[in-house]
């Protein structure tokens, strides 16, 4: 008995207390599957108001996939089984009794990469609250570090890029299971198929500025010019590729590569037959060169879960860099 504890000791010491010379700690690598998060404590807490809350948060559905997948697949953990390999997942929530009422984002406390959200509060009604009014920042934190994760396993084998940036003047991260389905002066078409049926696509193509910021109907240009690019470009069996018409796209504003871009998630579909699927598509304002430049991504897979292969074609496209 007292060789295994002195052994767990030894063991534990290895992996969270390591140093360097300059007595620095050194951790070890996070695991974790994407969009997978750890949440740290009791089981009369997790069914009770703060599991709900932390259910509403992390659990809600992301916005324009066919069907309802939440934003994170969760595991609940005891406090007292959060320890040795647990410590090392890449993005977990931990709920702690507290006077203060808190939520702190931690990063790289057990592992590297990592994010951990600390939540601590007087009573459960109190902790609830602080998740349901701190919802965009905890899942903002979380979110960041899944992007830097997958777009990290991105870079692990990366494809040539070079015609795209001749083309287009634009480059950006993608793996070797992606192919050219199609480069031509006016649209590139990028595929990868997936294993159990359908594939995942990328376009790169670009339109003047004046066919998105002619009037203050963003939205509607936005649908108008994907709708007649991916019409005739997108070669269908049977039908046109479109926006989804009962499905309205949501828009945000951002920035890729500094660069000032739309955002626009939905759900695309071939008119006259049922044919649908999830995209989301970035419109980059280049003034320099008067365009926007569009990157899409889009997926064919009916009947299968497409969260984290969206969650894939987003990280791809958020590595743009424009010449």
């Amino acid at each position: 008995m007292i060789k295994k504890v002195f052994l767990s000791l030894v063991t534990a010491t290895i992996l969270f207390s390591c140093s360097n010379g300059d007595g620095k700690r050194i951790l070890t690598e996070s695991v974790g599957n994407i969009n997978n998060v750890k949440v740290v404590l009791t089981k009369d807490q997790w069914q009770g108001t703060i599991g709900d809350a932390l259910r509403d948060v992390l659990a809600d559905p992301v916005y324009g996939l066919p069907r309802e997948e939440p934003k994170f697949s969760i595991d609940q953990i005891p406090p007292e089984a959060f320890g040795d390999f647990l410590l090392k997942n890449r993005i977990f929530v931990q709920i702690k009794p507290a006077d203060s009422a808190t939520v702190t984002i931690v990063n790289d406390k057990y592992a590297r990469p990592q994010t951990g959200i600390i939540i601590t509060g007087k009573s459960e009604t109190q902790i609830a609250n602080l998740i349901i009014d701190n919802e965009e920042k905890i899942v903002t934190a979380l979110k960041n570090q899944e992007l830097v994760a997958n777009q990290r396993r991105i870079k692990k084998a990366l494809k040539n890029t070079d015609s795209l940036r001749k083309t287009f003047g634009v480059r950006f991260n993608f793996p070797n299971a992606y192919r050219y389905a199609e480069q031509k002066p006016d649209i590139f078409w990028i595929r990868k198929d997936l294993k159990r049926s359908g594939n995942m696509n990328i376009t790169v193509y670009e339109v003047p500025l004046q066919a998105i910021d002619k009037d203050t109907l963003t939205i509607k240009n936005i649908i108008r010019m994907r709708d007649s690019i991916g019409g005739k470009k997108i070669p269908v069996d049977d039908g046109r590729f479109i926006t989804e018409r009962a499905f309205s796209p949501y828009l945000q504003e951002t920035e890729i590569d500094g660069k000032f871009a739309y955002e626009t998630k939905g759900t695309w579909e071939v008119d006259g037959r049922y044919m649908a699927g999830p995209f989301v598509n970035y419109a980059i304002r280049d003034e320099e060169n008067g365009r926007y430049l569009i990157l899409e991504g889009f997926i064919f897979s009916p009947s299968q879960d497409q969260r984290d292969n969206m969650f894939e074609l987003e990280s791809i496209l958020k590595t743009a860099k424009l010449k």
